[in-house]
């Protein structure tokens, strides 16, 4: 699809120190939400590449008491999850992404979770769906996850777009935050 080659180049252009203050500005904003703050169980992700950098965030959360489960990508391409317990607790898995090497807590957890933050190359800004890497696994978590649970998507500047396409199982998200700011979608 040309709009992910778009959104890949355009990624790869920002510099260290723009991904650096992206997270930062990802990262207050995000923490500064009182629905974040209270969110006892957070879903998230391990951010790679040029990816809205999730490192920090996920480990802010930690601190401040949340418990934080990241995905475990199943042979079929779906999401188990797994608790966060610190940096020292990950380990590379399928694809060289960082997972957590606790027990693995299955698909469905991810229902459990007050709070879901997801990745995605570009968010409709006006039907709120996501455009992910296209394997589905977000989506098949999404599906899961309760209608009125905060789900939120990272993006960088500029991927907060119009006319993002779309297959009925693509799955919708509440909230898009880029270093902008954080925009209500439903």
């Amino acid at each position: 699809m040309n709009l992910r080659r778009e959104l890949d180049a355009a990624r790869a252009s920002l510099s260290p120190e723009q991904l650096r203050a992206n997270a930062i500005k990802v990262r207050e904003t995000l923490l500064g939400q009182p629905w974040v703050q209270m969110a006892g169980l957070v879903a998230c992700y391990w951010s790679t590449g040029s990816e809205p950098d999730t490192h920090g965030l996920v480990f802010a959360l930690w601190k401040h008491g949340a418990t934080v489960i990241l995905p475990v990508l199943r042979t079929d391409n779906d999401l188990d999850w797994a608790v966060y317990d610190g940096p020292d607790t990950l380990a590379p898995g399928r694809y060289g992404i960082m997972e957590p090497v606790d027990t693995r807590r299955g698909v469905e957890a991810v229902r459990t979770a007050a709070l879901v933050i997801v990745p995605a190359l570009a968010v409709d800004r006006k039907t709120g769906v996501r455009l992910g890497r296209g394997g589905g696994s977000y989506d098949r978590a999404l599906a899961r996850v309760g209608p009125n649970v905060p789900t939120v998507a990272l993006l960088h500047d500029g991927e907060l777009i119009d006319g993002v396409p779309s297959e009925p199982h693509d799955r919708q998200v509440r909230y898009a935050m880029t270093p902008e700011g954080l925009t209500s979608l439903m």
